[in-house]
């Protein structure tokens, strides 16, 4: 997630929980985020480091058309190449404005790294762009949204995560040595509690992951044995 707004609190991404959604149903686990600056540097350093860990990098913000977008620069430098006109993305943004709104800052939309693929845009016509393994994308929701959609087919995933959970009234200190002994149980399956306050008092929820949906099941039975055997409550439950 590249851009100061976000950083400086002005803006709130929502880009985040909608990539990690779709990643789910593709069956690509999201395994880090990073938020940074409009620092080309910082751009540099993180793409190349990320690239060489991940199968998947995807960015998004900085590839609009002002002073302070320059995502496209930056990953061109990661990857030491030159940025160009594209053609195929001038000719999009020439049919996207009417001739009197066509000016050299919205072109600089169409300068693309040399050797990406583009990305399509069907909102606002301003392409993003694949290098590699990193899928640079638009920082607005919809247009990442739309290109997401677009790339989807060109991802390699395996099973998507499946997930129960239910919460119970119980503080999570209280619950932590049962659902430890669960998870030991059921190593094949991700179990994670969170503490929350419901009606006012202390109780947590307790959430069980695995691309097993077997697996899944059955934690999940083990936690409902506990729960009764501590006498707990069950607040609500993943039925």
């Amino acid at each position: 997630i590249i851009g100061n707004e976000i950083l400086s609190g002005r803006t709130q991404d929502k880009n985040l929980a909608y990539l990690a959604g779709f990643l789910n149903e593709s069956g690509i686990k999201l395994a880090e985020v990073r938020v940074i600056p409009d620092v080309e540097q910082r751009i540099v350093d993180t793409v190349n480091e990320c690239r060489a860990m991940f199968n998947y990098i995807f960015t998004t913000g900085g590839i609009g058309p002002t002073h302070d977008d320059i995502t496209t620069a930056s990953v061109a430098k990661a990857f030491g190449v030159a940025v160009e006109r594209n053609h195929e993305a001038e000719r999009r943004l020439l049919a996207h404005y009417k001739p009197e709104d066509v000016n050299e800052a919205r072109m600089k939309m169409a300068d693309i790294p040399v050797g990406a693929s583009l990305i399509d845009n069907p909102v606002s016509a301003a392409p993003g762009f694949v290098l590699g393994n990193v899928h640079v994308m638009a920082g607005v929701p919809r247009i990442m949204q739309a290109m997401l959609d677009f790339i989807k087919p060109q991802l390699v995933g395996g099973k998507p995560t499946l997930s129960r959970s239910m919460e119970i009234n119980q503080a999570e200190g209280k619950m932590a040595a049962g659902v430890t002994a669960v998870q030991a149980a059921h190593p094949d399956v991700e179990i994670g509690i969170y503490p929350m306050i419901k009606d006012g008092r202390l109780a947590c929820s307790v959430v069980m992951r695995s691309t097993d949906e077997a697996a899944v099941n059955a934690a999940y039975d083990a936690m409902l044995k506990l729960v009764k055997y501590i006498g707990a409550e069950l607040l609500s439950e993943d039925i």
